[in-house]
Order: structure tokens, then sequence, then C-alpha cells
């Protein structure tokens, strides 16, 4: 969550509610669980960190709102999360999509490029994880499980394809 933050930070400044509701939008229905103090704790912890600063701004009509913009710091590590390709272990397709929804909404990265980076990390596993599966004994438990493997990145490179279209689309 710090790092979709962070991202959202990176093309303006913008206050809680307002990034909660980024969230939200892009997570559509699966957003309505999202808890409007998680943004705010992450927020603090932020800040704490020295990743954004806050300052506050007067309203008229409405209370005072703290504003959140990103620190050098913080501009360091959304890129270096941008960047990043999961390769320790599958990722989680909504912190993926995610990762994607941030990368097009501060315009710091292309989310083509993100899923094209996956897909060559996924391809690397997937071409690993059959050679082994090819040196086990057919039909032992190492096998089964290997063929687990196969297809669990066989599905994850499927829904790669996907969101390369559908962000490919976007930008049409």
């Amino acid at each position: 969550m710090q790092d979709v933050v962070l991202a959202l930070l990176a093309k303006e400044p913008a206050h809680g509610y307002q990034l909660r509701a980024r969230l939200q939008e892009a997570l559509g229905p699966l957003g309505d669980g999202l808890n409007a103090g998680q943004v705010y704790v992450t927020l603090r912890r932020l800040e704490k960190a020295g990743l954004v600063s806050a300052r506050v701004v007067g309203q008229t009509d409405r209370p005072d709102r703290k504003v959140y913009e990103l620190t050098p710091a913080g501009q360091e590590r959304v890129a270096g999360w941008l960047a990043d390709v999961d390769r320790a272990s599958r990722p989680a397709p909504t912190d993926f999509y995610l990762k994607l929804v941030a990368a097009a909404w501060s315009g710091l990265a292309d989310p083509v490029d993100i899923v094209d980076a996956q897909r060559r990390e996924l391809l690397r596993r997937l071409a690993d994880v059959q050679r082994a599966a090819l040196a086990q004994p057919p039909g032992s438990g190492p096998a089964l499980l290997l063929e687990g493997a196969v297809l669990r990145l066989q599905a994850d490179l499927r829904w790669l394809d996907s969101c390369a279209a559908h962000w490919a689309d976007r930008e049409k």
C-alpha cells in the first residue's frame, strides 16, 4: 500500500480523501473494503519515514486539510518500485494491478513496459521449472508439484497478456 500511495502522489500533492478515492476508483468493487483509516495510517508512516511531507491548507468553507507531497527520498522509492520486477514470487494480482494504475496515473512509467518486464521474468521462471520437471521421474510427487508450478505460471502469463491488452487499448 505504501508504494501505491507514493506513486499516486508522484503526479501531484493530494490529501488523504483524494488518495482514497483514487484507490477506490482503481479497484472498483474490490475497493469497497478499503478503510479510510488505512490511507491515513499509511500517510503518517510515510511522513515519519521521510518519504512524504505534509502541509496544512486552509479552506474557507471546510476544515483545513493536510496535503501530502513526495520528498526526494519518496521519489527515489517510487522509481525503484516501478522498475522492480517481482523475482521472489508471483505477484499478487491486486498489488500488480495497482502498480500499473499508479504508473499510469503518475506518468512515471508505461504500464505496458512494466507488464513486459514481469512477463520476461515469468517466462524465465517457467523455463527453469519446466527443466526441473523434466528431470523428475514421471508420476513422482516432485513431478506433480512442479506441474502445478508450471500451470500457475502459465495462468499468470495469460493474465499478463490481458493486462498488456488492457493498457495498450487505453493508450490509443
